[in-house]
């Protein structure tokens, strides 16, 4: 009876570890798969205008670094199977016209406000955590991949 008691416990030990060890395989496929430079292409629905922002992000450290069109960007971000979270990120503080500094203030909440993503395409989409409305859509730079 020990014998089937311990073997049992052997046996959702390693189906434990397992279901573990593939959600870290998961999730180091999914950073790698993130790796590069991108180009905003939409923030909530909108093209936007003037100097577009653009961000880097990096599987080596998770570490974030951009431009929101006016000031630069930096900090990390975390995975967890298909959610995403930046953070706390610092922001320079220089001061811009009334509409980059509206459209860095609509990146960057669309960045504190991104629960999950998907990448299709070379086209990154950041989701709200809330709703799952559309946030972001950025293109990656096939380049500096």
């Amino acid at each position: 009876m020990k014998t089937i008691k311990y073997l049992s416990i052997l046996i959702l030990a390693v189906v434990f570890i397992s279901c573990d060890e593939t959600k870290k395989v998961i999730d180091v496929a999914g950073n790698v798969q993130l790796t590069g430079s991108y180009t905003v292409s939409h923030i909530k629905g909108k093209k936007p205008e003037g100097t577009t922002p653009t961000f880097t992000l990096s599987a080596i450290d998770n570490s974030f670094k951009g431009t929101t069109g006016c000031n630069s960007v930096f900090g990390n971000y975390s995975i967890d199977l298909y959610a995403i979270d930046f953070g706390d990120l610092a922001v320079s503080t220089k001061e811009c016209g009334d509409k980059e500094m509206n459209k860095e203030r609509d990146f960057l909440d669309a960045l504190s406000n991104a629960g999950s993503y998907d990448i299709q395409n070379n086209v990154l989409t950041l989701y709200s955590k809330t709703d799952r409305s559309v946030l972001l859509k950025a293109l990656k730079d096939s380049n500096k991949q």
